[in-house]
């Protein structure tokens, strides 16, 4: 019996349930792999044993063979995990070509042995296959997915149960072979494919993932069946074409199974889809070798094989290993390699608007890479950032040497892999430099509140001394000199003892507003340093009739941020000593003590009232400390008064 022309089926790595998942059958799925393997293994040793010449219907003896021995084995896999309508049409799908490659194999050797009885097994290759293999592409593809069906999805499902009964029906009884004989099957294929783009374009994002290889690979999968329909068509042409797409069209499916964690088959799958892939491309290079020399040598087939098994032997290595980083990049996607998945998030740093939205941008990434339920980046026992909602066990991993963790959920059912936690270990260092971000970030932030504080508590005290100090003082100095204005007709010595007492007014009013502005930046800071601004503060204080003795040990010249901080705390903590301590003096000691400059303003008057608030003065000493970087701390004295103590960072350099 002559072996017609059929399509190749893909070597299928797993798929999506559209609803909960169920529990496995391992017993079933035993029988199915080891079914399907005895069937591949009888009918390779039958085809041996006919020896039958080279056509084109053996290489789609050799695709049943392939898709016989990795349907089976991927059909257990999935129904030793899951019971569902895929993988059991996985199962039928390798029972269907296997049966049919013992079917064209017994075939070939009753030939030879025409003493065989044929009987019902020869028709057999012609129609057992078409059930599971034309399912792959017509129905699998809706099947793909977490949510039940809706009647979009019922649809598609029957429309290609429909397609694959009239494709049965038409290739087993009746003799059409033009267009109308696969024209369905392709324009269903292509319906399903462009659905599977829409949910590539419409679907919530965490349904998108991997699906764009899918529709490619169901394009391909009904491309195949074109030439079918086209008369003329080279014999190798079609059988070739079936054998490119199962290099591809199992791992496409993988690529959408496993990225969004459908099913919890991660390594077994992987290396199945590994091994289909290999045997194909290495059955294709073996057979397009073999025809190739034959062509040129039509009578050395022997050579012809001979060279074909070399080609095969030396290409094994380099396609494994070249197929190895294929598949598992496209499996697992950008997780299987750490380094590439930090370049790439680092990616986000540059794009993200805020530190807050580049968290959230990190996190989603890695949800995505390593194909996760949910993270979470917590600090100090809160949540910062999140991705995905969790619903099972949380592991943590620690982010940098803080108090941050990164913590991950798998999707039910599963639990993290080795591979998965060496991935977040190293992407956890990425997150680390997220949260350095957002720390200089609310450092910022916080400095900048605390500055525009500064500022406005500044404002208020200059509105405070010029409303209640020199304000009224002049309105005082004016209606003196009102009052000497009429008393100089008729008491002239009364007026001018008056006007010497405006006078004096006058200059104490003057030497408070010196003191204020010097007490927010004198100009001899700048000009000659910390030094000599607070020997002029010494000077001004004297005046006033309270002493400060001054010991400093630091170097001529010193200016700059932390001299001006130093500058504004010693002013601050001079009046208060002055207005507040009782006493008539105070000592200031600033000396700098290797990368500090240290500052004690010491007075031995009253102490520090039990009762006693944080002022504004208080306030202000301790924000331009911390402005620079250094610490102001107040502290009862010994035996008496109060000790004002400042720490801030400095270098003579």
């Amino acid at each position: 019996m002559v072996h017609t022309h059929r399509t190749m089926k893909g070597t299928v790595g797993t798929v999506a349930t559209n609803g909960s998942a169920g529990t496995g059958a391992p017993v079933p799925a035993a029988v199915v792999a080891v079914a399907s393997w005895l069937l591949a293994v009888a009918a390779v040793v039958v085809f041996v044993a006919a020896r039958p010449a080279l056509d084109s219907d053996q290489l789609f003896f050799l695709v049943d063979v392939v898709g016989a021995a990795v349907y089976g084995t991927v059909a257990g896999v999935i129904l030793a995990r899951r019971v569902h309508a895929v993988p059991i049409l996985l199962a039928v799908a390798s029972i269907g070509v296997g049966v049919a490659a013992v079917s064209y194999s017994w075939t070939q050797l009753a030939l030879v042995r025409p003493e065989l009885p044929v009987g019902f097994l020869g028709p057999l290759q012609n129609t057992t296959w078409i059930p599971g293999t034309l399912a792959l592409f017509l129905v699998v593809p809706w099947l793909v997915r977490d949510r039940p069906a809706d009647p979009v999805i019922r649809a598609g499902i029957g429309l290609g149960i429909l397609t694959i009964a009239w494709f049965f029906w038409a290739r087993t009884f009746t003799d059409i072979a033009d267009i109308r004989f696969v024209g369905p099957v392709v324009a269903v294929g292509f319906l399903t494919a462009g659905h599977v783009e829409w949910r590539r374009r419409h679907a919530p994002d965490g349904e998108r993932s991997g699906t764009g290889w899918l529709a490619l690979g169901s394009a391909l999968m009904t491309a195949s069946y074109i030439p079918l329909a086209v008369p003329d068509v080279p014999w190798m042409l079609t059988p070739l074409l079936h054998l490119a797409t199962q290099a591809f069209y199992p791992v496409a499916i993988l690529a959408v199974v496993l990225r969004q964690r459908l099913w919890g088959i991660d390594l077994a799958v992987g290396r199945a889809a590994l091994a289909g892939s290999l045997t194909a491309v290495l059955v294709t290079c073996y057979l397009a070798v073999t025809v190739a020399v034959s062509l040129v040598l039509p009578n050395e087939s022997v050579f012809a094989q001979a060279v074909a098994a070399t080609a095969v032997a030396l290409a094994v290595q380099p396609v494994r290993m070249w197929l190895g980083r294929k598949v598992h990049r496209l499996v697992y996607g950008d997780g299987v390699d750490p380094a590439r998945a930090v370049r790439i998030l680092g990616r986000h740093f540059a794009g993200a608007d805020s530190p807050d939205l580049l968290l959230g941008e990190l996190a989603a990434g890695i949800g995505t890479a390593l194909r996760l339920e949910s993270v979470e980046v917590r600090r100090g026992g809160d949540v910062i950032a999140r991705w995905g909602t969790a619903t099972g066990p949380v592991e943590e991993v620690p982010v940098g040497s803080g108090d941050a963790t990164l913590a991950v959920t798998a999707p039910p059912g599963e639990s993290l892999g080795t591979r998965s936690r060496r991935a977040l270990t190293e992407l956890a260092t990425v997150v680390d430099a997220g949260l350095v971000v957002l720390r200089s970030a609310e450092d910022l932030e916080d400095a900048r509140r605390r500055l525009t504080e500064v500022r406005l508590e500044e404002r208020r005290t200059i509105r405070r001394e010029l409303h209640d100090g020199l304000g009224p003082s002049l309105a005082g100095v004016r209606l003196g000199l009102q009052g000497a204005r009429n008393l100089v007709a008729t008491d002239p010595d009364a007026a001018a003892g008056l006007v010497d007492e405006l006078l004096r007014e006058l200059d104490r009013q003057v030497d408070g507003v010196r003191e204020l502005s010097r007490s927010l930046l004198p100009p001899v800071l700048d000009e000659l340093g910390l030094t000599a601004a607070l020997d002029e503060l010494v000077i001004t204080h004297a005046r006033a009739g309270f002493r400060v003795d001054l010991q400093s040990d630091l170097p001529a010249g010193v200016s700059g941020p932390i001299a001006w901080a130093a500058y504004g705390i010693a002013s601050e903590a001079i009046i208060n000593a002055r207005r507040h301590s009782g006493a008539d003096e105070c000592t200031v000691r600033v000396a700098a003590e290797g990368d500090l400059l240290v500052l004690d303003i010491v007075d031995d008057g009253r102490g520090l009232a039990t009762d006693a608030r944080v002022g504004v003065g208080t306030q202000s000493m301790r924000e331009r400390a911390r402005e620079v970087g250094g610490t102001v701390g107040i502290e009862p004295g010994d035996p008496r008064g109060v000790v004002v103590r400042a720490r801030l960072p400095w270098s003579e350099s």
